[in-house]
């Protein structure tokens, strides 16, 4: 299972308990969850590559936010899944520091991009005039490749620094994946240097973004009040209240998992939190963002339309 305890070559993850009656349940669920997240981001990804109509700023985003979500879950839910239908939840040290590196930067890279979302949308609501000479192709390739750039370094360095750690204990990882706080709560090193860099770097990389993101909307709702039009109150801030909550969800789930002092409470809630911002949040973004807006329902509508017309 293992190598040898003095210095295991691979780590446990006992995901949720030994519940094996659950397990074929847990499997069909978490199956469901990422055949949904993989349809709904690819067909976003699809139709804005292939729809002219669609080549426009906030698509631009809503594009590499799929992008990003397909990459997030892929890492996460088919090793889950994995575990579910075999019962092996083993999986080397190689592996499992691998498949942190890779959720790490994409959960960074997603803070900053919603942030970056936001801003256009700010832009485009309470700036219109200025809106098209500002946020020009130029700017939408800068702001997308910093915040992947961004997620890139932020996540370099808390990597770095569990590469460092040593084991030679226990090899169980009381998670579903291998985050950095549960990883370094077995090893026999210290691990003080890497938990106040996560801390740090977390607070660093949720907070700015977060605060951007919650600026931008006060700001839209604010401007979006000044119309008289009640039925324009009512379709936008039943937009921006669904969008609001994705965007608290997965910034409040982070802040719970990262930034809030471990306590023998908060490491029990802390699966439940990472599964809103690792399975939830990927699987409700398409639906949240895109699939509900009239372009893509028109897009989608037209494509299959002409699919259908070919096949006839």
């Amino acid at each position: 299972m293992g190598g040898n305890q003095s210095n295991p070559t691979t780590f446990i993850l006992l995901g949720f308990g030994n519940f094996l009656e659950l397990r074929i349940l847990l499997f069909v669920l978490f199956l469901v969850i990422y055949a949904l997240s993989l349809v709904g981001n690819l067909l976003i990804v699809l139709l804005v590559v292939v729809d002219q109509h669609l080549h426009t700023p906030m698509y631009f985003f809503l594009m590499n936010l799929s992008c990003l979500d397909i990459c997030y879950i892929s890492t996460i839910v088919p090793r889950m899944l994995a575990s579910f239908l075999t019962g092996d939840r083993s999986i080397s040290v190689t592996g499992c520091i691998t498949q942190y590196y890779f959720f790490g930067f994409c959960a960074a890279t997603e803070c900053y991009l919603l942030a970056m979302m936001s801003y256009d949308r700010y832009l485009a609501i309470c700036k219109p005039l200025q809106y098209t000479s500002v946020m020009n192709g130029r700017l939408c390739r800068q702001l997308s490749f910093t915040s992947w750039i961004s997620g890139l370094v932020i996540n370099t360095i808390v990597t770095s620094l569990m590469l460092k750690l040593t084991f030679c204990g226990p090899n169980e990882v009381d998670h579903f994946f291998c985050d950095v706080y549960p990883v370094a709560n077995i090893s026999c090193s210290n691990t003080h240097l890497v938990k106040l860099a996560t801390f740090v770097l977390g607070l660093m990389g949720a907070g700015p973004p977060f605060l951007l993101t919650l600026a931008s909307y006060v700001c839209i709702i604010l401007t979006v009040w000044q119309i008289k039009c009640k039925d324009a109150h009512q379709k936008a801030f039943a937009t921006f209240s669904s969008h609001l909550i994705v965007v608290a969800l997965f910034y409040g789930s982070l802040f719970l998992a990262y930034i809030v002092p471990e306590t023998e409470t908060m490491k029990r809630q802390h699966k439940i939190f990472s599964l809103f911002y690792t399975v939830m949040i990927p699987m409700l973004n398409p639906l949240i963002y895109t699939l509900r807006n009239r372009e893509v329902k028109e897009t989608l509508f037209n494509s299959f339309r002409k699919l259908s017309n070919r096949v006839s």
